[in-house]
Parts: C-alpha cells; structure tokens; sequence
C-alpha cells in the first residue's frame, strides 16, 4: 500500500542524463576527490564517487592524503585546484581529521568549484531563494528533494518537519522546502517532545545519525518519510528510521539504497552544471 521511497532507481535517471549532458561538451568536465585520513566509511563514498563518475565518461581522480595532514598544505591545495583551470570542480570529503578547521577549508573553496554545495556563497544564496539552477546546491538535500519530486509529493502547504539542524542536510534541506512553499519545523537536539513535532509532518527528513529514532508511532500515517541517518552496529548499516514498521504506515526509503545514491547522482549532476556554468561556450 505504502511505497518504498528508492533512491536507486531515482539516481539512474540523473545519472543518464548527466551521462547525455556530458557527451555535448568538447571538453570532459573533470572532478577531483580530496580525502585526507582513513575513515572506513569515507573510503566507501569516495569509492562510489569515482567509480559511477567514471561510468558516465566523467575524468575523476582521487587526492588521498595522510590522517596528519596540516591544515595549511589542505588549503595549499585546495587553492591549487581553484586555480587548475582543467579541474571543473572539487570535494574536499567530510569528516576531516579534528585537527583541522573545516569551515576555513570550505569557506576556501571557489564557489563555482563547488560541487558538494557547501560554502557559504552557495549555501548563502540558496537561503535568499535565487533561482536553484544558477547554484551549486548541497548534494545530499538535492537529492532528497530529487526523490519527493520523483514520487510526485505537492510541498505547497504541506508540514514538512526535520529532525536534524546541520550545515550538510537540515538547514539546507529546509531551505529548499521552504522555497517550495512547504511550511516547515526543524527539531534538534534541545526539541522538547519530538513526537508531537513528527506526528504531524506530511513530510518528515530525518538526518541525525541515531539507529532507528523514528518508530511508527511516531509518524503520521500516509506521510513520506525520507532516511538520510546511517549507523553502523555490529557491521550492519541503519537508518534513522525503523523502516521494516515505519514502511506499514507511511511512504518510507531505506537505508541502505535511499538517499546514499542520490547523494552521488546529484554530486555528478553539479559537475555537469559547474562545467555548464564556467564554460558555456564549450556545449
């Protein structure tokens, strides 16, 4: 009766379309990874990047660093690849090692570089509403919203409620609602009765990182729950969201194959669209 929200299915079509735009530039468009440390699940990511940029005919490449990395030689090379004219745009993959600031190192980042979305004139712009073709949105939020539109949610007038408040998917997650014209309320950690806040939502985006904080008691039924939340337990992967319960009542997607591939669909998309920008001569 309720669907299961798939982000796999979604990320196809993004990524044949990316894969159509790319075969109009004279030029392959060229991403670059910097990953510095050896977090295991930043290893899987970055892996995926590469491998599905390569499968649409897109140059990739990774910049591995060492966990001691200094924050100086990051920023060394980030401005290096700003000025690397054959570099269409770059990641600077998240988390970083303690020791170094990642908000200068984003902040750094050219604006027309920055595929993941994250600095601070692309999420600036998002937040003041100009038009989300002339930016470089937040992959992960882009995706999400990819995905309601994919399965014809109407966000206008809708309660739109995310539990989550970070830079990388709750406050841009909430901007792209409220450009939609959805109402919407974000719970955070300091959020008194979170239930009463869920129970309501139409749509609810959960991004916290805790296994199964959402039960089906706590959600409203017919609504479209979208898990961007992944723990690991023992080996096994979960979402935030109880899926196997939660799937009963509402529309739901899962964890693993939900928002992970629409993250790495609309990171490509970016790079298709930052090459479009910077050199639109060369379609």
């Amino acid at each position: 009766m309720y669907s299961i929200l798939s982000g796999t299915e979604v990320s196809k079509a993004i990524l044949f379309k990316a894969k159509n735009d790319l075969a109009k530039f004279d030029k392959k468009p060229k991403l670059v990874i910097v990953y510095v440390g050896n977090d295991p699940a930043s290893e899987v990511y970055v892996g995926m990047k590469i491998k599905k940029a390569q499968e649409i005919g897109m140059d990739a490449e990774l910049k591995k660093l060492p966990d001691n990395t200094n924050q100086e030689d990051l920023l060394t090379l980030v401005n290096a690849l700003n000025k690397d004219s054959s570099v269409t745009g770059f990641i600077v993959q998240l988390p970083l090692p303690k020791h170094i600031d990642t908000a200068k190192i984003i902040g750094a980042i050219d604006p027309a570089k920055d595929v993941d979305g994250f600095t601070p004139t692309n999420i600036g712009k998002l937040f003041l509403g100009i038009s989300e073709e002339s930016i470089l949105l937040s992959a992960t939020p882009a995706g999400v919203i990819k995905m309601l539109e994919h399965y014809k949610v109407d966000f206008k007038g809708k309660h739109a409620v995310v539990v989550g408040r970070s830079n990388i998917v709750g406050k841009p997650v909430a901007s792209m609602l409220l450009n939609r014209n959805a109402t919407v309320t974000i719970c955070h950690s300091g959020t008194k009765n979170l239930a009463d806040h869920t129970k309501t939502a139409d749509i609810l985006i959960v991004a916290v990182g805790k296994p199964k904080l959402i039960t089906a008691d706590l959600v409203k039924k017919g609504a479209y729950v979208i898990d961007v939340g992944t723990s690991k337990v023992n080996d096994k992967l979960y979402g935030d969201v109880d899926f196997e319960n939660v799937i009963k009542k509402a529309h739901c997607s899962p964890v693993p194959k939900g928002v992970g591939p629409m993250t790495v669909a609309m990171l490509l998309s970016n790079v298709v669209k930052a090459k479009m920008h910077q050199n639109p001569s060369s379609i």
